[in-house]
């Protein structure tokens, strides 16, 4: 192998189960963002676009749909000889076999990988959050202090900083503290989980705690690295990120996309999202169709009528339908005169005529209140919904349902229909 400068070691395993139905076969890096794309695109196109042409990518949960969008690399321009994209998951040693535990674990069971390219820096990302960065920026940042650890951060407000790991940091940006999900932060700059580490000190970290159980960045690397009296430094980011990790910022992310001037611009040439594409027909819409202020994949086909929401390719909206500030993912099928208010509707679903998604008040979740929440229906993918039914907010559905799943043809608000040993 030819010696790297810095490589990319991209966590995509996790399950995403704030996310709900969703990604009940999917991993969450694997769900479709902005019609055409899918999380894991993101930090994918930036370390193509910062030059970074080495990613390993550490697979676990569901990852069938994850490994065939990313096949060999091609639409990143990571399909090398030398380098290029690896999809990692967790394999079965001469010695034993287990899990990825951690997100330093992760990194820790592939170290041969990393060792065969012997690089001077490794790159640490997640894979299911929504952004643009320069990594090569951060990089000169790191060179420029002669860190042994940087860690991208961003402010956030108070009320919010107890949900990260909170650095506390001086004038010089060198970080004096690092605090996981504080009750009560002394600083508002957050760490995005994006980390860059000389090699020699991240290898000799992750030997020296490869016993450690559920080995995490947060929680032991970063502690163990200030015990160690390294230089650690907080590289300040400015610009848009997200972390899409509930149903509420997953939805409000996507809608953003279609604000007239979006705060997250898809269109800029300089700095391209690239995806794998299919080649299909174009977008159609009927004299009686009618779309305004959205965004709608090729290949699909809109009869009825579709405001302020985001539509996959390969979509069908019949006559008379009335879709409004939902995500509806590719290959779905709607009905005639059916109406769908403020939902997600998944991959390759169905919704039978004149359904109504989204009526009436909104109440609790009785099943996870935390999860299905913000108002919204969610469908999982390849789900049924009968013609004529109404459902309430609040609300998940996943599995072939049959209108006697229904009582009174409704699902009320704040109830779960799931019938997963019905899916084909």
């Amino acid at each position: 192998m030819i010696k790297k400068e810095m490589i990319a070691m991209l966590l995509a395993g996790g399950q995403g189960s704030r996310l709900g139905v969703l990604t009940a076969d999917v991993a969450k890096p694997a769900v479709a963002f902005g019609g055409k794309y899918r999380i894991i695109d993101f930090p994918l196109s930036n370390c193509i676009n910062s030059g970074i042409d080495t990613v390993g990518v550490l697979t676990q949960y569901q990852p069938l749909r994850l490994n065939t969008h990313i096949g060999i690399g091609i639409p990143w321009d990571l399909d090398r000889n030398n380098g290029g994209v690896t999809v990692l998951p967790p394999y079965e040693k001469s010695d034993n076999s287990e899990w990825y535990t951690g997100t330093a674990n992760a990194i820790y069971q592939n170290l041969r990988y990393m060792e065969s390219y012997n690089p001077e820096y490794v790159l640490i990302l997640s894979g299911d959050h929504i952004y643009k960065m320069d990594y090569e920026v951060m990089l000169d940042f790191h060179r420029a202090n002669k860190a042994d650890v940087t860690i991208a951060t961003m402010p956030v407000s108070l009320e919010e900083a107890g949900r990260f790991g909170i650095v506390i940091a001086d004038r010089n940006k060198r970080i004096m503290d690092f605090e996981e999900k504080p009750a009560e932060p002394r600083s508002n700059l957050a760490s995005m989980g994006i980390y860059i580490f000389s090699w020699k000190v991240l290898r000799d970290a992750l030997i020296e705690l490869k016993n450690q159980q559920s080995c995490d960045f947060g929680k032991h690397i970063i502690p163990y690295c200030f015990e160690k009296d390294m230089r650690l430094f907080a590289y300040e980011f400015n610009g848009y990120w997200k972390d899409v990790g509930t149903l509420g910022s997953y939805w409000e992310a996507n809608m953003e996309l279609i604000d007239l001037i979006p705060e997250f611009n898809l269109y800029e040439e300089y700095w391209k999202i690239y995806t794998r594409g299919d080649t299909i027909e174009p977008l159609y819409i009927s004299p009686e169709g009618h779309a305004e202020h959205c965004m709608i994949g090729e290949g699909s086909e809109i009869l009825g009528e579709v405001t302020g929401s985001v539509v996959g390719s390969n979509v069908h909206i019949g006559a008379g339908a009335v879709v409004r500030d939902s995500i509806i993912m590719k290959d779905t099928w709607i009905g005639d005169g059916a109406v769908i208010e403020k939902a997600i509707i998944a991959e390759n679903c169905r919704i039978g005529s004149g359904a109504v998604l989204g009526v009436g008040e909104e109440v609790p979740n009785r099943f996870n209140e935390s999860v299905y929440a913000f108002g919204l229906v969610t469908v999982g993918e390849d789900s049924v919904v009968p013609e004529g039914v109404r459902i309430g907010k609040n609300t998940a559905i996943s599995g072939v349902t049959e209108p006697t799943d229904y009582p009174d043809a409704m699902l009320a608000g704040g109830e779960v229909l799931i019938k997963a040993g019905d899916r084909e």
